[in-house]
């Protein structure tokens, strides 16, 4: 190797929160790999690596930020004949800081305190850390590096400053969640700051499912012509040298994988894997889904098995009176299509008996959707039971157009531990389950092209009580996503009542989505932490004065 290249190892790898001597561990496996069979002159790990991202609350735990600490302690001894960059909370005074370390010859040589702290959508980082204000410039092997952090990246400062601190080359450590699109955003950022600066931007992703986030990967270098010189794998852990060759101060190109054109792949993989990783990381045997006939506990029970594999997944069915022969018929065929145990519980005798104990309360009553909500009700409290049982978690199979505007039955369909689909909206699911079925015919047609249905009542269909779904969709898009107000919603085409409809549902079922279990993050705006509004409130009263 010459003398003139520096190869610098990110270690793009799935941490997980809170636990410290795992993700140590890990740390540590890494650093002695990129030292003896990589020959790495520096490894760099990504954002708050030592603890996990985000640690959200732990963070205000002291003996958890004394025992990253001395995960950093037992760190030094193996910064010898290594550059380490390590992520980590650190305490200065009684200020808590987002911190990279420079690790070398068994000292600190260099702290640098995120800047720029983000404090929208999924982020909190205002409550928990304080921001520094100074660039982090360090030598190794005669390159001036500096360092930024994740949010850095997105602002002109703090790659500025250390531009100006005499940086040849800047590294920035992320711990950056998935939504679709997201890494086209994130070289485009890049480039900006090399653009600004004429520096070649090395950044470092980390992988893994944490709750309703993805860690995408992607780890890339752009060199000082704004091209991607490097880039690696999506969700998969590894380390990955990029080499900065002195005499060009440039890094030089090397493995560039391609970004994943078709946007339905990436986004099922990303489901796949978000409902895998919690599954595993929550200790669970597997999942268990209730079929229904329909599309979207189809689509929930083919991600479910692809993601955990057939051994692992329990399906079933739980039919009344309502219930379709259609529907019996293809829970059938996609159970023997996708290998999976497959069991069938009548729920018309408990039912029954429900409705007796409450023969009394409801005389005189006329029968409404409290029958329909028994209906959903009983089937989920045997899934529980189930779960109780066999330690195979319930996974729930709500899209994000039913969450937006309460079409769920809280303590029914609602639950469960997981919701993969919770962020897709309905005519997305139709995209997946074709695209799904595009690689192989798992879910049968018939499921596909029949017109949605909770079969909860006779002949019932979901746009009895709601719009089109192609037009529900791309309301809620302004609406949620897009944060537009009525009259602007209504410009796009959509008549008024229905837009104010709408509206009315999504504010009226705050208290059910509150309830609801965590699902996958795959749009820019999420229900959960992405967006929060209150449960009581009175805006209800001024939606028709477009205030809204």
């Amino acid at each position: 190797m010459s003398k003139s290249v520096l190869k610098i190892a990110l270690a793009q790898l799935n941490f997980l929160v809170g636990d410290i001597e795992g993700n140590f561990s890990k740390i540590s496996a890494a650093v002695d790999a990129a030292k003896i069979e990589l020959n790495a002159d520096i490894v760099v790990f990504s954002e708050l690596a030592t603890i996990g991202y985000p640690p959200e609350d732990l963070l205000f735990r002291p003996k958890l930020i004394s025992r990253t600490e001395k995960a950093v302690s037992r760190l030094l001894e193996q910064a010898v004949d290594i550059t380490i960059i390590i992520g980590t909370p650190w305490v200065e005074g009684d200020q808590l800081f987002n911190s990279a370390l420079v690790l070398q010859n068994k000292s600190i040589i260099a702290k640098y305190y995120k800047q720029t702290l983000p404090n929208y959508n999924v982020f909190d980082e205002e409550r928990y850390f304080y921001a520094g204000n100074q660039p982090c410039v360090f030598t190794n092997k005669g390159v001036s590096i500096g360092l930024t952090i994740c949010e850095d990246l997105w602002r002109s400062e703090p790659s500025y400053s250390a531009k100006k601190q005499g940086a040849e080359c800047l590294i920035n450590i992320n711990a950056s969640p998935y939504h679709a699109g997201k890494q086209p955003e994130r070289e485009a950022e890049a480039r900006k700051r090399c653009e600004e600066n004429d520096l070649p931007i090395i950044y470092v992703n980390q992988v893994g499912g944490q709750d309703e986030l993805v860690f995408d990967g992607y780890s890339f270098a752009v060199n000082r012509n704004k091209v991607i010189a490097f880039r690696g794998p999506e969700r998969n852990e590894g380390l990955f040298i990029v080499e900065y060759d002195k005499q060009l101060q440039d890094v030089k190109t090397q493995n560039v994988v391609e970004l994943e054109s078709n946007i339905n792949k990436s986004i099922y993989d990303t489901l796949a894997f978000g409902l895998q990783e919690y599954v595993n990381k929550n200790g669970f045997k597997g999942g268990i889904i209730g079929l229904s006939g329909g599309i979207d506990s189809a689509l929930a029970l083919t991600l479910a098995v692809d993601a955990l594999g057939p051994k692992r997944v329990r399906a079933v069915m739980m039919p009344f009176k309502y219930t379709s022969q259609m529907s019996l018929e293809d829970a059938q065929e996609l159970s023997n299509n996708l290998h999976v145990e497959y069991s069938v519980i009548n729920i018309e005798s408990i039912y029954d008996s429900f409705i007796r104990s409450l023969s009394e309360q409801f005389q005189n009553r006329t029968v409404d959707s409290t029958e329909e909500n028994i209906q959903a009700r009983i089937r989920g409290v045997l899934l529980m039971a189930l779960s109780n049982k066999f330690h195979y978690m319930v996974i729930s199979t709500g899209n994000k157009s039913e969450m937006a505007v309460g079409y769920a039955t809280l303590y029914g369909d609602m639950a469960g531990g997981f919701a993969p689909l919770k962020d897709v909206p309905k005519t997305k699911v139709y995209e997946l389950a074709n695209y799904r079925n595009k690689l192989s015919k798992i879910i049968p047609q018939r499921i596909i092209d029949r017109p949605p249905s909770a079969e909860l009542a006779p002949d019932q269909t979901d746009q009895d009580s709601l719009p089109p779904y192609d037009v529900l969709d791309q309301i809620l898009e302004l609406f949620v996503e897009e944060d537009l107000p009525r009259e602007e919603i209504i410009e796009h085409g959509f008549a008024k009542e229905t837009v104010a409809n709408v509206i009315a549902m999504v504010f009226r079922n705050e208290y059910k989505r509150r309830q609801a279990p965590p699902g996958v993050k795959i749009t820019k705006r999420a229900f959960g932490k992405d967006r929060r509004y209150p449960i009581t409130s009175g805006v209800l009263k001024y939606l028709d004065r477009d205030e809204y």
